[in-house]
């Protein structure tokens, strides 16, 4: 059985919002538009079939968690790079060179209430946490299994 890995997916909510997956097709939406070297690589190269999705509001007040989603479909040709009418087109990305992935994920469940990053800030087994870190502001993140674990205990009953 393959190892399930989690992350953090951040999105400014007046781009793309948990409200927009819940309402997209089967709650499923691919996650386009990843434009960092470092996050594109932990996309193609460790998110699997199943992963856990924390997924985030950032660029908001206060920044917050607002759902669980799933990894549906692992790294794939992010086609957005080719449109030229498209805000993530890259003129260096072809279909026959992509430069860029993305990755299908499915909503799981809502928080209720959502978590904010003060509340994650409160908890010590969260310290660590890259989401945390000065200066961290990856799109993409790893979440350590103790993290998701921290994070799921939140909200335990939600």
């Amino acid at each position: 059985m393959p190892q399930i890995n989690y992350w953090l997916m951040k999105t400014e909510p007046r781009v793309f919002s948990w409200q927009d997956l819940l309402a997209a097709p089967e709650q499923t939406t691919h996650w386009e538009g990843v434009r960092n070297y470092q996050a594109r690589n932990l996309m193609r190269d460790r998110m699997s079939l199943g992963d856990g999705v924390l997924f985030y509001h950032s660029t908001v007040k206060p920044q917050v968690i607002v759902g669980i989603a799933r990894v549906i479909r692992t790294a794939y040709p992010d086609f957005f790079a080719w449109d030229a009418s498209s805000p993530y087109f890259d003129p260096k990305s072809s279909p026959e060179n992509p430069r860029w992935v993305m990755v299908d994920i499915q909503a799981e469940r809502s928080l209720q209430p959502v978590i904010t990053r003060e509340e994650v800030c409160q908890v010590p087994e969260l310290a660590e946490m890259m989401l945390l870190q000065k200066g961290c502001r990856l799109s993409v993140q790893p979440v350590t299994p103790g993290e998701w674990q921290a994070i799921l205990a939140l909200r335990a009953s939600s």
